[in-house]
């Protein structure tokens, strides 16, 4: 029986399948058992990352001036010649209402109506701030840690260090807005110099084909078991030698792995991405039925719980594709632009914590709502934002997280950081500290340095920590 599923696995592939590879063989990289962590014990298992592709307006979402309130249409020196983009003009307060909720008093505007009945279970950052202040540089140094591309994304250093939680699904999937990649494409998802088979899965449920390849065209008669089984017999011989000549090239060993997920992903994949086994009452709370990206993105939510359910570590959820639209990139018209996109992520979201907290994942799951910068409060082209680097916000929820809580302030107009200002490295120096590793000592040598998601800063945030 096993060598005739083989071949029926190996099908799916024309071929590319090494039979060895299917025997089930796990990768080099030992598994760190939960709560015994690589350092420390760990509080949390897997990891949620929710990115808005864009740029969030703090000042218009979740950090409240009264001081903006004040002194709106003043214009004032901030020491700027010029924006990111153009010409700083007056002061703007927010257009939405503001309202405190929950215990812990949170203000939150009304384009998050969802997600402000939520502030109880969330850890505020209110003092985040990028070393950049355009797309590409803060969208890398915001998943990396670095500017420049060509560094591990968080994904795949907890791939690295931490391995599998199940056979049958990847470590680290990609879920991007359905529109379209994210700035910078591929490269916020890279493996960077670490081995390719911690490279994140991208899948996007709302293609034709979410994950390509796993099944054999439908017109290609010619791929059955006896012409893969012959297939096989060849390649093997070929990668065998091929290995042999390149010892210590990990490209053909992660090529041959990710064939042997994708085998298995054939037969687990469908279950994971078919939202008709989820009840209808909860597939109205996630708003799945709704149209567009909108529909689309409240799908993803649901899926990203079920993969998180049956064993991905690392999911990253992505609001926004690049470009100067269909994003949280809010140049034009805050008014007209920052609400659509907010409604978007705001019921599903809400839904994807209230679903999380019920089936007891939220214990030991742990969730990241953040994006590459912040906006300005001074107004651009009449009534948008421009670029700011100076200050955002960000917020985690779940395991090891203390409630309703926030950290550090930005100044009377939301400009800069002020006070307890955080930064990426601090943010991924708790990350790991929750999943039990110790950031400083989760090194890769690469070229001659020890190189690590946090380059050479970061404190842990121990403030929101519960």
């Amino acid at each position: 029986m096993v060598p005739h599923r083989r071949e029926f696995l190996a099908t799916g592939f024309g071929g590319m399948v090494l039979s060895h590879l299917l025997a089930g063989e796990q990768s080099a990289k030992p598994k760190a058992e939960f709560n015994g962590g690589l350092h420390h014990p760990a509080k949390a298992k897997r990891v949620l990352q929710i990115f808005l592709n864009g740029g969030m307006s703090q000042m218009d979402t979740f950090d409240y001036k009264p001081g903006l309130e004040k002194r709106h249409g003043q214009q004032i020196d901030l020491g700027l010649k010029a924006t990111a983009t153009g010409t700083p003009g007056p002061l703007m307060k927010s257009p939405f209402p503001w309202k405190q909720h929950g215990q812990s008093g949170r203000w939150v505007t009304d384009v998050f109506p969802y997600l402000a009945g939520c502030v109880d279970d969330l850890a505020f950052l209110m003092a985040m701030a990028s070393k950049s202040n355009v797309h590409g540089p803060a969208s890398y140094l915001q998943t990396t840690g670095f500017l420049l591309p060509g560094f591990p994304c968080a994904g795949a250093w907890v791939s690295y260090a931490l391995g599998r939680l199940t056979d049958n699904l990847p470590t680290f999937v990609v879920l991007p807005d359905a529109r379209g990649l994210p700035y910078n494409g591929m490269g916020n998802f890279s493996a960077g110099f670490l081995p390719a088979s911690h490279q994140a899965t991208v899948v996007n449920p709302a293609a034709p084909i979410p994950i390509p390849d796993l099944a054999p065209p439908t017109a290609s008669k010619f791929v059955t078991p006896e012409a893969s089984a012959e297939g096989l017999k060849l390649l093997k011989r070929v990668n065998e030698s091929y290995a042999q000549d390149r010892v210590g090239d990990s490209r053909l060993t992660s090529r041959l792995e990710s064939y042997e997920l994708a085998a298995r992903l054939q037969l687990s994949a469908p279950e994971a991405f078919d939202l008709s086994k989820e009840s209808s009452s909860l597939r109205e709370k996630y708003g799945t039925a709704r149209n567009g990206a909108e529909g689309a993105f409240s799908r993803n939510c649901l899926i990203s719980r079920r993969l998180l359910e049956r064993g991905v570590r690392f999911v990253q959820l992505w609001s926004g594709a690049g470009g100067p639209s269909n994003n949280w990139d809010n140049h034009s018209n805050i008014p007209k632009e920052l609400p659509p996109i907010a409604r978007q992520v705001d019921q599903p979201v809400a839904a994807l914590l209230a679903d999380l907290k019920s089936r007891g994942l939220l214990d030991d799951t742990l969730v990241i709502f953040t994006t590459e910068f912040g906006r300005m409060p001074v107004t651009q082209n009449g009534v948008g934002r421009d670029h700011n680097g100076g200050t955002f916000v960000t917020w985690l929820a779940g395991a090891g997280i203390k409630k309703g809580v926030a950290y550090g302030a930005s100044d009377e107009f939301s400009y800069l950081a002020e006070r307890e200002k955080t930064t990426c490295y601090d943010l991924y120096a708790t990350v790991l500290h929750l999943l039990g590793i110790d950031h400083e000592k989760l090194t890769v040598r690469h070229n001659g340095i020890d190189r690590r998601l946090t380059d050479v800063h970061g404190e842990v945030i121990r403030p929101i920590l519960a």
